[in-house]
């Protein structure tokens, strides 16, 4: 059996967005449930995204839709606890993105929890890959980072 892997740190990431707990994230262990850490993955890469232009509420042709997730926890969150999700990416390819997220405790320098979050642009009607256009990599690229 290999010898589990260390959080990562904050260095490790190329942004980073604030994310606040809330009261009924807590569940009876009293932590955040393992499915609040998706909401706040979702809720860290859609907030990038709506912030640089590459994701409109109403665009009538593309979205981006998830194709695959996961994630490894290191260390309980609990509310009333603010995170940082740091985001990076690992791949940027011809229709999909994958992103890494920490989820930073308060100021503590090791993530948490780890994300990875598997993004494909597709058009909206009939849900098919196409191509990341040339301005969204642009603005993508400086997130792709060695992980």
């Amino acid at each position: 059996m290999s010898a589990r892997p260390a959080p990562a740190t904050r260095n490790a990431f190329a942004t980073f967005r604030q994310l606040q707990t809330r009261w009924n994230d807590n569940d009876i262990y009293g932590h955040v449930n393992n499915a609040i850490h998706y909401l706040l993955f979702d809720t860290a890469v859609n907030g990038w995204l709506l912030e640089a232009g590459l994701l409109a509420m109403r665009d009538p042709t593309h979205v981006w839709i998830v194709a695959e997730t996961a994630c490894r926890y290191h260390e309980e969150i609990a509310f009333p606890d603010r995170v940082d999700a740091g985001l990076r990416l690992n791949h940027l390819g011809g229709s999909s993105v994958t992103w890494e997220i920490g989820l930073f405790r308060n100021d503590a320098d090791w993530a948490s929890a780890e994300g990875r979050f598997v993004h494909v642009h597709v058009r909206r009607n009939g849900l098919r890959p196409e191509s990341i256009p040339d301005h969204a990599r642009a603005t993508l690229k400086p997130l792709l980072t060695a992980s």
